[in-house]
């Protein structure tokens, strides 16, 4: 296996990691500190899903990419 193909799995293990850990914690937070319906919940959850995965992308790529050329 080539050294992108390993940067890009590793980087996509960590940024979905990240992402669905952070989806996942909203759903929490708004089921037990407010009272909204499914919709507002999933939604919200969804929405946090993407923007993560928008904002974490290049960063972790980039930090894994330094990591891993540097060995």
């Amino acid at each position: 296996m080539d050294l992108d193909r390993k940067i890009g799995i590793t980087s996509a293990a960590i940024y979905s990691a990240i992402s669905i850990t952070a989806s996942l914690l909203f759903i929490i937070v708004s089921t037990l500190v407010g009272k909204y319906n499914d919709v507002a919940r999933f939604g919200g959850a969804f929405w946090v899903l993407l923007l993560s995965f928008i904002v974490t992308m290049p960063l972790v790529t980039s930090a894994v990419k330094k990591r891993m050329q540097v060995k």
